[in-house]
């Protein structure tokens, strides 16, 4: 296989990629919205006059007390989750994004405060007064669909670049590194929104520090693609040229008067 059809495939690879993170990205950013206006229904929600018989719009705290709590730590696909059970002793489950900060120091026998909205406990306090959403909580989901769609339709973007350049020039190599260099700038930019949804949330930031903090650090990355990409195309990046091959050494004259070599004045035999 020639080196212009493995950049092909490859960049075929690469614009499938591209197309999905963008599908997940637009499909992220859609979901925004709802979000954003489940956590204000629920952020202005009423407290509930008496114990809701069914569920309800207004928010109730209720005393559990702990049966179990695992974390599945190692487990794929398993959430961290408690059994509760209520003052007249029914069971109720309750499972969690993350471990921590309040399911991680559960034991069996712990008493802790369940808000109920609509139904599911979407928020558990413990003694300490640490409180912790529930994966039917609404609080934060906003800021991590848009930490999602940040990451997927900044590495799909990036992604669909190159990979459309490596197709049209995928015979110059010079341009199927510059491609390359797009790429791969685009994953720096998709990682960069992790830590800042991590500082965001460990903080309480507000959503909009996340664009706030990604966007700089975006534009930084892409200073830096377009100078590398602009360097690839100019031959700076290529590989250095091999080192000539060594030249073969002539071997060293003969002395004077030896068999086959060249007599000097006087060299020959009286």
């Amino acid at each position: 296989m020639g080196r212009g059809e493995h950049n092909g495939l490859r960049g075929v690879w690469w614009l499938l990629i591209a197309v999905v993170a963008l599908g997940g990205g637009v499909a992220t950013a859609s979901e925004m919205g709802s979000a954003l206006q489940r956590e204000r229904a629920y952020r202005a929600a009423p407290v509930c006059a008496s114990v809701p018989v069914r569920p309800s719009a207004c928010v109730w705290r209720q005393t559990f007390t702990v049966r179990t709590a695992d974390l599945h730590r190692g487990k794929r696909n398993e959430s961290p989750e408690a059994r509760l059970s209520l003052p007249s002793g029914k069971p109720w489950r309750v499972t969690f994004r993350q471990t921590d900060p309040v399911v991680s120091e559960l034991e069996p026998g712990d008493r802790v405060v369940g808000l109920i909205w609509h139904g599911r406990v979407v928020e558990v306090r413990d003694a300490r007064g640490r409180r912790q959403q529930t994966s039917d909580g609404p609080v934060g989901w906003p800021e991590d669909r848009l930490g999602g769609a940040l990451a997927c339709g900044s590495f799909g973007l990036a992604a669909l670049v190159g990979a459309v350049w490596s197709l049209f020039a995928r015979d110059d190599r010079r341009h199927a590194r510059a491609a390359s260099v797009v790429r791969w700038h685009g994953v720096g930019m998709a990682v960069l929104a992790l830590p800042t949804l991590w500082a965001q949330s460990a903080n309480d930031w507000p959503m909009w520090s996340i664009p706030a903090i990604w966007g700089p650090l975006a534009l930084l990355v892409l200073a830096s693609m377009v100078a590398f990409a602009v360097a690839a195309v100019r031959g700076d990046l290529d590989d250095e040229a091999a080192p000539p091959s060594a030249r073969p050494v002539p071997p060293p004259p003969e002395p004077a008067g030896a068999p086959g070599g060249t007599q000097g004045p006087g060299g020959g035999r009286p």
